[in-house]
């Protein structure tokens, strides 16, 4: 028979957690405000609450599969989210099953264009999904936030070919092999000329947070604060 003392401990163990199996915890965040380069590849550490400008354009860039919508999930409550796919799957609502997307690709592209361009003109915190092999599209962004006193910000995610095809295969959705292989080489473009150049590779960005597959899961909020902030 147990003793008084072994009858306590049970009164007074704690009750036993009925939280979900699969609930992450929330854990304390240090704060992250980048400016110019901020390499975090290949260093695990806290968990991090990103912080820029009240009225930044954030554009998420890597690979298909990289882990772009995951982190923009993570960030969706705090910004307005603008993803070429939404665009995609709106466009493919309205047009016959028969018709395959490369026929009507340019009109997506162009009302994913009309999107960001609006968003961009509305104000309020920005963030956009991006494959990052488009230079050209960085840079019209970066010009249309300037002329309204805004600044553009790159997050990109250098996770590796291997680990975007898994990142794929889990979320049961691929790029085609020559779409895939086009934004590889583009991103590695990227990569190459920021090895030799640092920020100066991407001008039109006031900062560049450079993450891997470790250091996106560091990245677990993301925060918009006054003018001047970040």
């Amino acid at each position: 028979m147990p003793g008084p003392r072994a009858a306590d401990e049970r009164r007074t163990a704690p009750p036993a957690s009925t939280a979900p199996p699969d609930t992450i915890p929330l854990l304390p965040t240090t704060p992250l405000h980048p400016a110019g380069l901020v390499d975090l590849r290949g260093r695990p550490g806290p968990a991090l609450s990103v912080h820029y400008p009240a009225d930044a354009v954030v554009v998420v860039s890597g690979l298909p599969g990289s882990g772009k919508s995951t982190l923009l999930g993570r960030w969706s409550d705090r910004a307005r989210v603008v993803d070429p796919r939404v665009t995609h799957l709106d466009c493919e609502a309205v047009m016959p099953g028969w018709l395959p997307y490369a026929a009507y690709r340019p009109w997506a592209r162009l009302r994913h264009l009309a999107r960001l361009r609006a968003a961009v003109r509305a104000g309020g915190p920005l963030l956009v999904h991006d494959c990052g092999s488009r230079p050209w599209l960085r840079r019209w962004l970066a010009r249309g936030a300037a002329r309204r006193g805004r600044t553009l910000h790159l997050v990109l995610l250098d996770v590796g070919a291997d680990v975007a095809l898994t990142g794929q295969e889990s979320r049961q959705r691929w790029a085609s092999g020559r779409v895939f292989a086009g934004h590889r080489r583009g991103l590695g473009r990227l990569l190459a000329a920021l090895a030799v150049d640092g920020r100066g590779a991407v001008p039109e960005a006031a900062s560049l947070l450079l993450l891997d597959r470790v250091s996106r899961e560091r990245a677990a909020d993301v925060g918009f604060a006054g003018p001047g902030a970040g």
